[in-house]
């Protein structure tokens, strides 16, 4: 992969203000077709990599989480938290940073950001899902829940979809004018709803996204037609769910890593038998996606270890062309590597 700085212990970190100028010079929606393409390359490969359900810590208020997995060659992992009442301190429902590493050193490649960059990788995700399980040509999407990856998922479903509408609903009617705000100029038509059924009216693909930490119905059986694609994303935690079961016992559903998504998503609802179908395994071609016109398909994402890792690849990579980030003295660089006293003696003070 290449390590810009010629310093092997000097490491590449990435700033929030590095990723914004990183994702500003690509272009938004180009940095979203171009996540979305790595996440097809591993997922594509998925049987290469160590999987494992993410490793939480759950506390009242939210969850604090490690997110590891490894092809043979590099080791990512990514720190997350998801504290849904964070919005009323003025603090983000979810913040994270990623690591890169060389497994044959064990030296790290990157250290990131990935606040932004989860973003950006969990809308590409969706997207490249849809790719496979949406309505052909689908134009109109419903996004149920207009908080922090609303604008991320309507961008990423137009440059990926060709989504061309966007109706937006959100219990929180600044939320919903917040994202009819930003995505002015972008090319979509958008319309800010009165109801989850106003904003579903017309729509191919329902995406549904919120941040309560609860088992909740932000879609009853009956406002859920034949031949729509959900996108289910908010459903991320044990004990927070958006659908009601007889909506997942209509649909064919798609998942990510079952392991975790029954701890997880959707399907935590059902039993642990209940059959599911692995996205990865129509992305490899090894299955069929949608089936007909009429049938419900389920994304029932809860976002995996490694998505990130294909984000983290992709940042890596495109840092050597566009040097956006900064040296980080992490490591100890002795000149004798078993002389680490040494090095710490000889310090000026």
């Amino acid at each position: 992969m290449g390590m810009p700085p010629s310093q092997k212990a000097i490491v590449p970190f990435v700033s929030v203000e590095n990723m914004m100028k990183l994702v500003h010079s690509i272009g938004v929606e180009q940095t979203l077709i171009e996540l979305a393409h790595y996440i097809e390359a591993d997922f594509r490969r998925w049987e290469q990599f160590d999987k494992t359900p993410r490793v939480a810590s759950h506390s009242p208020d939210g969850v604090i989480e490690l997110m590891p997995t490894s092809d043979g060659h590099a080791y990512g992992f990514k720190y997350v938290n998801g504290h849904p009442k964070n919005t009323r301190a003025g603090l983000q429902t979810v913040t994270a940073f990623g690591v890169l590493s060389d497994v044959d050193s064990g030296y790290p490649m990157l250290i990131t950001e990935m606040t932004l960059l989860t973003a950006l990788r969990t809308a590409a995700t969706s997207a490249m899902a849809a790719q496979r399980l949406a309505p052909p040509a689908a134009t109109t999407m419903a996004m149920i829940g207009n908080g922090a990856q609303c604008e991320f998922q309507a961008l990423a479903f137009k440059a990926v979809l060709g989504v061309t509408a966007v109706h937006l609903y959100d219990i929180d009617p600044a939320a919903t004018a917040k994202a009819q705000r930003n995505l002015a100029g972008h090319g979509l038509s958008v319309t800010a709803c009165r109801s989850p059924e106003h904003a579903m009216e017309g729509a191919q693909i329902i995406t549904t996204c919120t941040a309560d930490k609860q088992y909740a119905t932000i879609l009853t059986d009956n406002m859920v037609g034949a031949g729509v694609h959900i996108n289910a994303i908010g459903g991320d935690c044990p004990g927070k769910t958006e659908l009601h079961a007889d909506i997942l016992r209509r649909a064919e559903i798609f998942v990510e890593y079952p392991e975790q998504t029954r701890i997880e998503g959707e399907i935590q609802q059902l039993p642990d038998d209940y059959p599911v179908r692995e996205l990865w395994r129509v992305v490899a071609g090894l299955e069929d996606g949608r089936a007909s016109a009429d049938q419900i398909t389920l994304f029932d994402s809860v976002g995996f270890a490694i998505e990130d890792f294909s984000a983290l690849r992709f940042v890596r990579d495109q840092i050597i062309e566009r040097p956006f980030y900064e040296p980080l003295d992490l490591l100890a660089d002795p000149d004798d590597p078993r002389d680490l006293f040494g090095m710490l003696q000889r310090a000026t003070p």
